[in-house]
């Protein structure tokens, strides 16, 4: 009896061992990561893939930041995102000046991917400068013809004010001088969502009533309603020359107290995906881009235009309420994300989501969007007491910037560059993802030769 005691414990013991070993050989596979060096101190080595997918290596490594690397390390966990030096099998610098094409290291296969080589011969047209200039989406000023003569801005972002008393003429007047003194053809986007956020229609000369609140028209007619509103919306914009609309809004909020309630459809998750996946569709074949707001979801937070907001929700109501929507949209077609400025605590404690890798992560790598990632207005106070947030806005894996203050911004970027904090390499790749996205909207036209 006390044998078979023993040998049952060591058949036991034996089990355990290959289950153990299975399950740690499953869980250590290794794995090849490729990507260019973002940025490094002494303590961690921050790396991009191909996908633009950000990676924390816990160590310093030897190369310089925009050197293009090659890794093979041992996963700790499917969904890790930082790698320790001790998983580290080994690994391969290539230095910047020696790299291939960025469309040869661009493997994101996104929606923007017919136009990457159009988008690199653009590129290889444009001083430093220009380039910086291209990733910034600037408040209009009133001498904004000047100002573009002295600039290469990716766009400008225009308010209510900029409209008031204009006729329609003056307004397509404005936009097309505005077009005719750039070398690259600007975004010219505004917040047209509707109800409380009409920077267009609040003036009668360009429509004769204010466009209704998402939540108005969905009371009024469903989707049907939304669609129709798009399709009005987007004509209306096209007209005047505008071509991008930072809507629709699509935080789920159905608490009337909310922030964000007023400017939301006021439905659940399943509703407001809907909608987003409605105002995608609807605003397609528009010359109109619709930028999907504001990514991962506002919730029940504070305005973060007066103050800085921390979201303590538990990630699994973010997951479950907040993302669907922003996937639906994606799906459907979605050119671009604004993210917002709030700090999601149980994601990133530190950073806010606009300057958060592991944010930008979530909306790459688990919702798969190859877009246009779009930061909200930096200015916002929110933000106050970040310094330098351009640069780290570039750091946490924007493609465009909003700014007011465009003469800080630039200043920011091109001393990174010039101190090496971020590199030559890094702007490139935002760029030509905005100038692929200019081909994609027909704003470009050349011809491959």
């Amino acid at each position: 009896m006390k044998k078979i005691i023993v040998c049952f414990f060591f058949l036991l013991f034996i089990i355990s061992c290959f289950v153990s070993m299975t399950y740690y050989k499953e869980n250590r596979k290794t794995s090849i990561l490729k990507g260019s060096i973002l940025s490094q101190n002494q303590k961690e080595t921050t790396i991009q893939d191909e996908k633009n997918i950000i990676y924390t290596i816990k160590e310093q490594i030897d190369a310089e930041v925009g050197d293009f690397i090659t890794m093979e390390y041992m996963e700790r966990k499917k969904t890790a995102k930082e790698i320790e030096k001790q998983d580290i099998v080994k690994y391969e610098i290539t230095p910047v000046i020696s790299q291939t094409t960025i469309k040869e290291t661009f493997q994101d296969n996104g929606i923007f991917s017919n136009y990457y080589t159009l988008a690199e011969e653009k590129l290889k047209t444009l001083s430093l400068d220009e380039k910086i200039d291209q990733i910034l989406l600037v408040r209009y000023p009133e001498d904004g013809v000047s100002i573009l003569k002295k600039h290469q801005f990716g766009g400008y972002l225009f308010f209510e004010n900029d409209f008031k008393d204009k006729t329609r003429e003056q307004v397509q007047s404005m936009m097309l001088s505005l077009q005719e003194s750039v070398k690259i053809p600007i975004l010219t986007a505004v917040d047209e969502e509707g109800g409380s956020v009409v920077r267009i229609s609040s003036n009668k000369n360009l429509r004769k009533e204010k466009f209704k609140s998402p939540s108005e028209l969905y009371k009024e007619g469903k989707m049907a309603a939304i669609e129709f509103d798009t399709i009005e919306k987007s004509a209306l914009l096209n007209e005047l020359g505008l071509n991008v609309n930072l809507a629709p809004v699509v935080d789920v909020s159905t608490a009337k107290d909310d922030y964000i309630y007023d400017r939301a459809l006021g439905e659940d998750t399943e509703t407001t995906s809907e909608y987003a996946k409605t105002v995608i569709r609807a605003s397609k074949d528009m010359k109109v881009s619709y930028v999907l707001k504001h990514f991962p979801g506002y919730g029940n937070n504070k305005d973060s235009h007066e103050t800085k907001v921390e979201d303590t929700r538990p990630f699994e109501e973010i997951k479950k309420t907040d993302l669907p929507p922003f996937e639906t949209g994606i799906k459907e077609g979605a050119e671009a994300i604004l993210i917002n400025h709030n700090i999601i605590k149980n994601i990133d404690d530190k950073n806010p989501a606009s300057l958060s890798s592991s944010i930008h992560n979530l909306l790459r790598s688990d919702l798969g969007f190859t877009g246009i990632i779009i930061t909200d207005d930096l200015a916002m106070n929110s933000l106050n007491d970040i310094e330098n947030k351009t640069v780290k806005a570039v750091q946490a894996g924007n493609d465009l910037i909003i700014t007011t203050d465009y003469d800080t911004s630039e200043k920011e970027i091109k001393d990174a560059i010039n101190n090496k904090t971020i590199s030559e390499s890094t702007l490139d790749k935002m760029v030509f993802r905005i100038l692929a996205w200019k081909y994609y909207k027909g704003l470009l036209f050349d011809i491959i030769k």
